[in-house]
């Protein structure tokens, strides 16, 4: 085959994005957006229109949204959505992927699967148990709050506040097992979640910490100090992985956490094959370490350097290497978080976590490096600035809440 033959048959099979969540879609529209008019196939595993997932714990779980589908026309842009496409496998030397219905060839690859909910031990095909990752769980999750069972939640980081929340706006009588000694164990330092762990009970639910969970049984969860909690639903949320597991043998290599090991231009080992989003990781050259964000910006942010390098034939100038962002609706508060605490050398507080707004800063090396503000967005926007542009602050400054923090510039 000549050189031009295989550029035709390449630029004819075109980009391929494997996942139909947040990252996929961006992805397929940002090739749009930035002057690539190859085909672009976009395979989800999901019957469902492609949906955002915020919604899913709040509006959508609550009967106030009956999905959350996004508002782009796939058509018009020129994007083959296939639907129900489960890919199981990547043959990298052919440039196909597998699908149950068949291969699909691919002149670059984007992979943007997401990521799996961690199930509980011992609790597949217990009746009543659920997780809450896709819009089908939401659906059967929605009766059970109309009904106002009584809910147990194992497990107190981001998702299972968030559904505690709902539970009782639904009106549930909600009890949070977690196995840790506190709430969010593996996000933020105990000087920070020792006040968000009051919420539990300001709304009504039980927090019961250091409890772990023997089994699950139709109607009830048995704690392994002989406590018996009713539950007409249990929800799971102990974390995700990355959905990496259809790639084994494909030679992208994985690093230890199961994600993709993409480099800083979101490329992966193979060829032509790029990660996004929940399944991969990055070297981030502004924290000094590989960070794997399982939040939507990240899935938003992504995607734009992803089609850049693309639309560059792969030879892209542009770094991947955000300030990470997120946020949580909970217990009628609004939580954000931006940056990387994991190496700071300093933690400052802005206003009493005793009060209904407050922040953290933390600093290394005299330069803010993570905020977490709740219910002060104008810190975040300007902590955020602050991260990004990395100048010399004053520490006196950062912690007094009066001083807006972009006064703080040394």
């Amino acid at each position: 085959m000549s050189e031009q033959t295989q550029h035709t048959e390449d630029t004819r099979r075109g980009v391929v994005v494997v996942g139909a969540g947040m990252a996929g879609v961006q992805t397929a529209v940002a090739l749009r957006e930035q002057g690539w008019t190859g085909p672009v196939t976009l395979l989800g595993a999901e019957p469902h229109q492609p949906y955002d997932r915020p919604p899913l714990s709040k509006a959508v779980l609550l009967g106030k949204a009956e999905d959350s589908a996004f508002d782009i026309d796939f058509e018009e842009l020129g994007i083959e959505l296939r639907l129900g496409v489960e890919v199981t496998g990547l043959r990298a030397a052919d440039r196909e992927v597998d699908t149950e219905a068949g291969p699909v060839p691919y002149e670059v690859l984007v992979l943007a699967t997401g990521a799996l909910p961690l199930t509980l031990p011992g609790s597949a095909g217990v009746p009543g148990v659920h997780l809450l990752r896709t819009l089908d769980d939401a659906a059967r999750l929605r009766p059970v709050l109309a009904a106002g069972s009584p809910v147990v939640v194992v497990g107190a980081g981001w998702i299972g506040a968030e559904f505690a929340t709902a539970a009782r706006e639904a009106g549930c009588e909600v009890t949070v097992v977690e196995a840790a000694d506190r709430v969010l164990a593996g996000a933020l330092p105990p000087e920070v979640t020792e006040p968000m762990a009051r919420w539990y009970a300001q709304a009504g639910a039980e927090l019961l910490t250091g409890a772990r969970v023997a089994s699950v049984e139709p109607g009830r969860v048995l704690l392994a100090d002989g406590r018996v909690l009713p539950a007409g639903a249990v929800v799971v949320g102990i974390g995700a992985r990355p959905a990496t597991g259809w790639l084994a043998g494909s030679g992208v290599e994985l690093g230890p956490d199961g994600a993709v090991a993409a480099d800083e231009r979101l490329r992966t080992s193979v060829p032509g094959v790029y990660a996004v989003g929940d399944c991969a990781s990055f070297p981030s050259g502004r924290y000094g370490s590989r960070l794997l964000v399982h939040h939507w910006d990240n899935a938003l942010q992504g995607p734009r350097a992803v089609a850049a390098d693309i639309v560059a034939g792969g030879s892209g100038e542009q770094v991947y290497d955000p300030v990470p962002y997120f946020w949580s609706e909970q217990f009628g508060r609004f939580v954000q978080y931006a940056g990387h605490h994991g190496d700071a050398d300093a933690l400052l507080w802005r206003g009493d976590p005793a009060d209904g707004t407050w922040s953290v800063c933390w600093l290394r090396d005299g330069r803010l490096v993570a905020v977490l503000a709740v219910g002060r967005p104008r810190d975040m926007a300007q902590g955020r600035r602050l991260i990004e542009s990395g100048v010399p602050v004053d520490p006196a400054k950062a912690a007094d809440p009066a001083v807006a923090l972009k006064a703080t510039v040394l």
